[in-house]
Protein backbone atom coordinates (compact mmCIF):
# COMPACT_ATOMS: atom_id res chain seq x y z
CA UNK A 1 0.00 0.00 0.00
CA UNK A 2 2.88 2.38 0.74
CA UNK A 3 4.31 1.74 -2.73
CA UNK A 4 0.97 2.65 -4.29
CA UNK A 5 0.88 5.87 -2.25
CA UNK A 6 4.47 6.61 -3.25
CA UNK A 7 3.70 6.28 -6.96
CA UNK A 8 0.63 8.47 -6.63
CA UNK A 9 2.65 11.11 -4.80
CA UNK A 10 5.03 11.36 -7.76
CA UNK A 11 2.23 12.44 -10.06
CA UNK A 12 1.81 16.18 -10.78
CA UNK A 13 -0.35 17.98 -8.23
CA UNK A 14 -3.23 18.28 -10.68
CA UNK A 15 -3.26 14.54 -11.38
CA UNK A 16 -2.66 12.97 -7.97
CA UNK A 17 -5.47 12.02 -5.66
CA UNK A 18 -3.43 11.62 -2.48
CA UNK A 19 -0.03 12.88 -1.39
CA UNK A 20 2.30 11.02 0.96
CA UNK A 21 5.89 12.32 0.90
CA UNK A 22 7.06 9.63 3.34
CA UNK A 23 5.70 6.55 1.58
CA UNK A 24 8.75 5.80 -0.57
CA UNK A 25 11.09 6.43 2.36
CA UNK A 26 9.21 3.86 4.40
CA UNK A 27 9.56 1.08 1.82
CA UNK A 28 13.13 1.72 0.64
CA UNK A 29 14.43 1.75 -2.98
CA UNK A 30 14.79 -2.00 -3.57
CA UNK A 31 11.35 -2.96 -2.32
CA UNK A 32 9.89 0.06 -4.08
CA UNK A 33 11.10 -1.19 -7.47
CA UNK A 34 10.02 -4.78 -6.82
CA UNK A 35 6.55 -3.83 -5.65
CA UNK A 36 6.18 -1.29 -8.45
CA UNK A 37 6.35 -4.13 -10.97
CA UNK A 38 3.81 -6.15 -8.97
CA UNK A 39 1.46 -3.18 -8.69
CA UNK A 40 1.51 -2.73 -12.46
CA UNK A 41 0.52 -6.39 -12.83
CA UNK A 42 -2.16 -6.05 -10.15
CA UNK A 43 -3.72 -3.08 -11.93
CA UNK A 44 -3.74 -5.02 -15.20
CA UNK A 45 -5.52 -7.97 -13.57
CA UNK A 46 -7.74 -5.85 -11.29
CA UNK A 47 -8.42 -2.48 -12.92
CA UNK A 48 -9.28 0.21 -10.42
CA UNK A 49 -7.70 -1.44 -7.37
CA UNK A 50 -4.90 1.13 -7.21
CA UNK A 51 -7.45 3.86 -7.75
CA UNK A 52 -9.36 2.76 -4.68
CA UNK A 53 -6.22 2.53 -2.52
CA UNK A 54 -5.22 6.14 -3.20
CA UNK A 55 -8.83 7.28 -2.89
CA UNK A 56 -9.10 5.56 0.48
CA UNK A 57 -6.02 7.42 1.70
CA UNK A 58 -7.36 10.77 0.48
CA UNK A 59 -10.87 10.24 1.85
CA UNK A 60 -9.57 9.29 5.29
CA UNK A 61 -7.15 12.23 5.21
CA UNK A 62 -10.04 14.56 4.44
CA UNK A 63 -12.13 13.06 7.25
CA UNK A 64 -9.21 13.38 9.65
CA UNK A 65 -8.88 17.07 8.83
CA UNK A 66 -12.60 17.56 9.40
CA UNK A 67 -12.41 15.81 12.78
CA UNK A 68 -9.42 17.89 13.85
CA UNK A 69 -11.51 21.01 13.23
CA UNK A 70 -14.21 19.63 15.54
CA UNK A 71 -11.98 19.38 18.61
CA UNK A 72 -10.71 15.82 18.26
CA UNK A 73 -7.65 15.62 20.52
CA UNK A 74 -6.59 11.98 20.08
CA UNK A 75 -6.15 9.86 16.96
CA UNK A 76 -5.70 6.10 17.18
CA UNK A 77 -4.49 4.29 14.05
CA UNK A 78 -5.44 0.63 14.28
CA UNK A 79 -3.26 -1.78 12.31
CA UNK A 80 -1.02 1.15 11.43
CA UNK A 81 1.44 -0.68 9.20
CA UNK A 82 3.34 1.93 7.18
CA UNK A 83 0.70 4.61 7.71
CA UNK A 84 2.36 8.03 7.70
CA UNK A 85 -0.39 10.31 9.00
CA UNK A 86 1.27 10.84 12.38
CA UNK A 87 4.26 12.30 10.51
CA UNK A 88 2.43 14.10 7.68
CA UNK A 89 0.06 16.15 9.85
CA UNK A 90 1.84 18.83 11.87
CA UNK A 91 -0.99 18.91 14.42
CA UNK A 92 0.46 15.75 15.99
CA UNK A 93 3.58 17.70 16.90
CA UNK A 94 1.38 19.91 19.06
CA UNK A 95 -1.81 19.39 21.05
CA UNK A 96 -3.21 16.25 19.39
CA UNK A 97 -2.05 12.82 20.56
CA UNK A 98 -1.26 10.11 17.99
CA UNK A 99 -1.29 6.40 18.82
CA UNK A 100 -0.21 3.68 16.40
CA UNK A 101 -1.49 0.19 17.24
CA UNK A 102 -0.09 -2.89 15.52
CA UNK A 103 1.26 -6.39 15.93
CA UNK A 104 4.64 -6.29 17.76
CA UNK A 105 6.79 -7.62 14.90
CA UNK A 106 5.16 -5.37 12.31
CA UNK A 107 5.50 -2.35 14.55
CA UNK A 108 9.14 -3.10 15.35
CA UNK A 109 9.95 -3.07 11.63
CA UNK A 110 8.06 0.20 11.24
CA UNK A 111 9.94 1.81 14.14
CA UNK A 112 13.28 0.78 12.65
CA UNK A 113 12.37 2.63 9.45
CA UNK A 114 11.09 5.64 11.37
CA UNK A 115 14.41 5.90 13.20
CA UNK A 116 16.30 6.05 9.91
CA UNK A 117 13.99 8.62 8.36
CA UNK A 118 13.73 10.95 11.36
CA UNK A 119 17.07 10.18 12.98
CA UNK A 120 15.27 8.85 16.04
CA UNK A 121 11.76 8.14 17.27
CA UNK A 122 9.46 11.19 17.20
CA UNK A 123 8.22 12.04 20.68
CA UNK A 124 4.79 12.96 19.38
CA UNK A 125 3.84 9.39 18.39
CA UNK A 126 2.98 6.66 20.90
CA UNK A 127 3.54 3.13 19.62
CA UNK A 128 1.31 0.46 21.15
CA UNK A 129 2.33 -3.10 20.24
CA UNK A 130 -0.55 -5.49 20.85
CA UNK A 131 -0.56 -9.24 20.42
CA UNK A 132 -4.28 -9.75 19.90
CA UNK A 133 -3.93 -13.42 20.80
CA UNK A 134 -3.04 -12.41 24.36
CA UNK A 135 -3.89 -8.70 24.78
CA UNK A 136 -6.75 -6.29 24.16
CA UNK A 137 -7.06 -2.62 23.29
CA UNK A 138 -6.99 -1.96 27.04
CA UNK A 139 -3.25 -1.66 26.51
CA UNK A 140 -4.01 1.70 24.88
CA UNK A 141 -5.06 3.04 28.26
CA UNK A 142 -1.82 1.80 29.82
CA UNK A 143 0.02 3.72 27.08
CA UNK A 144 -1.59 7.06 27.84
CA UNK A 145 -4.87 6.92 25.93
CA UNK A 146 -7.45 9.11 27.70
CA UNK A 147 -11.03 7.79 27.62
CA UNK A 148 -12.39 11.27 28.36
CA UNK A 149 -10.99 12.89 25.20
CA UNK A 150 -12.76 13.10 21.87
CA UNK A 151 -10.98 10.60 19.64
CA UNK A 152 -10.84 9.48 16.02
CA UNK A 153 -10.08 5.82 15.29
CA UNK A 154 -8.66 5.12 11.82
CA UNK A 155 -8.97 1.50 10.71
CA UNK A 156 -7.65 1.41 7.15
CA UNK A 157 -7.27 -1.74 5.06
CA UNK A 158 -7.76 -4.09 8.01
CA UNK A 159 -11.22 -5.48 8.66
CA UNK A 160 -11.46 -7.55 5.47
CA UNK A 161 -8.84 -9.87 6.98
CA UNK A 162 -10.49 -10.25 10.40
CA UNK A 163 -13.01 -12.72 11.76
CA UNK A 164 -16.45 -11.27 12.58
CA UNK A 165 -15.95 -11.60 16.34
CA UNK A 166 -12.70 -9.62 16.12
CA UNK A 167 -14.47 -6.83 14.23
CA UNK A 168 -17.27 -6.77 16.80
CA UNK A 169 -14.83 -6.77 19.71
CA UNK A 170 -12.97 -3.76 18.33
CA UNK A 171 -16.15 -1.79 17.63
CA UNK A 172 -17.45 -2.62 21.10
CA UNK A 173 -14.21 -1.42 22.70
CA UNK A 174 -14.29 1.85 20.76
CA UNK A 175 -17.91 2.44 21.74
CA UNK A 176 -17.30 1.67 25.43
CA UNK A 177 -13.99 3.48 25.82
CA UNK A 178 -14.44 6.72 23.90
CA UNK A 179 -15.84 10.09 24.80
CA UNK A 180 -19.12 11.23 23.28
CA UNK A 181 -18.55 12.59 19.78
CA UNK A 182 -15.62 10.29 19.10
CA UNK A 183 -15.69 8.53 15.75
CA UNK A 184 -14.32 5.65 13.73
CA UNK A 185 -13.64 5.34 10.01
CA UNK A 186 -12.86 2.17 8.10
CA UNK A 187 -13.12 0.66 4.64
CA UNK A 188 -14.86 -2.59 3.80
CA UNK A 189 -15.45 -4.91 0.87
CA UNK A 190 -18.98 -5.59 -0.32
CA UNK A 191 -20.28 -9.03 0.65
CA UNK A 192 -21.42 -9.68 -2.92
CA UNK A 193 -17.79 -9.54 -4.06
CA UNK A 194 -16.73 -12.61 -2.09
CA UNK A 195 -18.78 -15.10 -4.05
CA UNK A 196 -20.19 -15.69 -7.49
CA UNK A 197 -18.73 -16.03 -10.95
CA UNK A 198 -17.59 -12.45 -11.28
CA UNK A 199 -15.22 -12.11 -8.36
CA UNK A 200 -12.41 -9.66 -9.06
CA UNK A 201 -8.91 -11.03 -9.39
CA UNK A 202 -7.63 -9.56 -6.11
CA UNK A 203 -10.43 -11.31 -4.23
CA UNK A 204 -9.79 -14.68 -5.89
CA UNK A 205 -6.04 -14.35 -5.29
CA UNK A 206 -6.51 -13.46 -1.63
CA UNK A 207 -8.87 -16.37 -1.07
CA UNK A 208 -6.46 -18.75 -2.81
CA UNK A 209 -3.34 -17.60 -0.93
CA UNK A 210 -5.18 -17.87 2.39
CA UNK A 211 -4.54 -21.62 2.28
CA UNK A 212 -0.79 -20.92 2.41
CA UNK A 213 -0.45 -17.69 4.38
CA UNK A 214 -3.34 -18.00 6.81
CA UNK A 215 -4.40 -14.47 5.84
CA UNK A 216 -7.02 -13.57 3.29
CA UNK A 217 -10.19 -11.61 2.67
CA UNK A 218 -12.78 -13.21 4.93
CA UNK A 219 -14.98 -10.38 6.25
CA UNK A 220 -17.41 -8.27 4.28
CA UNK A 221 -20.56 -6.23 4.78
CA UNK A 222 -23.59 -5.98 2.52
CA UNK A 223 -23.25 -2.51 1.07
CA UNK A 224 -26.92 -1.63 1.56
CA UNK A 225 -26.83 -2.80 5.18
CA UNK A 226 -23.75 -0.99 6.52
CA UNK A 227 -25.83 1.70 8.25
CA UNK A 228 -27.83 -0.95 10.05
CA UNK A 229 -24.59 -2.82 10.82
CA UNK A 230 -23.21 0.21 12.65
CA UNK A 231 -26.41 1.33 14.38
CA UNK A 232 -26.91 -2.18 15.77
CA UNK A 233 -23.50 -1.70 17.35
CA UNK A 234 -24.73 1.54 18.95
CA UNK A 235 -23.01 4.05 16.67
CA UNK A 236 -24.78 7.14 15.32
CA UNK A 237 -24.39 9.59 12.42
CA UNK A 238 -23.40 6.73 10.14
CA UNK A 239 -22.29 7.76 6.67
CA UNK A 240 -20.89 5.50 3.97
CA UNK A 241 -19.31 6.40 0.64
CA UNK A 242 -18.72 4.26 -2.43
CA UNK A 243 -17.39 4.46 -5.96
CA UNK A 244 -19.91 7.00 -7.23
CA UNK A 245 -19.16 9.31 -4.31
CA UNK A 246 -15.41 8.97 -4.85
CA UNK A 247 -15.74 9.72 -8.55
CA UNK A 248 -17.69 12.86 -7.77
CA UNK A 249 -15.15 13.99 -5.17
CA UNK A 250 -11.82 13.09 -6.75
CA UNK A 251 -12.14 11.65 -10.26
CA UNK A 252 -12.61 14.79 -12.27
CA UNK A 253 -10.49 16.90 -14.57
CA UNK A 254 -7.35 14.99 -15.52
CA UNK A 255 -8.49 12.00 -13.43
CA UNK A 256 -11.97 11.56 -14.86
CA UNK A 257 -11.02 8.50 -16.92
CA UNK A 258 -8.99 6.69 -14.26
CA UNK A 259 -10.41 3.27 -13.32
CA UNK A 260 -11.89 2.80 -9.86
CA UNK A 261 -12.96 -0.52 -8.35
CA UNK A 262 -16.58 -0.46 -7.24
CA UNK A 263 -16.60 -3.29 -4.67
CA UNK A 264 -15.19 -1.21 -1.82
CA UNK A 265 -16.73 1.44 0.40
CA UNK A 266 -15.73 3.52 3.42
CA UNK A 267 -17.92 4.19 6.43
CA UNK A 268 -17.57 6.53 9.39
CA UNK A 269 -19.76 6.80 12.46
CA UNK A 270 -19.82 8.48 15.86
CA UNK A 271 -20.05 7.42 19.48
CA UNK A 272 -23.29 8.87 20.92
Amino acid sequence: MAVIRAHESKRPSGKRICYDPFAQKFVGPGYFLLESAFNAYAEWRSPGLLGFVVTRTRYIDDYLEMCLKSAVSQVVILGAGLDSRAYRFDVFKGPVKAFEVDQPATQAAKIARVKKIFDGIPKYVTYVPIDFNEETLDKLVESGYDRSLKTLFIWEGVIAYLKPDAVDATLAWVHSNSASGSSIIFDFIHASALSGKHRREEVKLSQWTQHFTGEGIIFAIKNDQVNDFMTRRCFVSVLSAGAEDFKRLYFNGLNQNRPLADIYSIVHAMVP
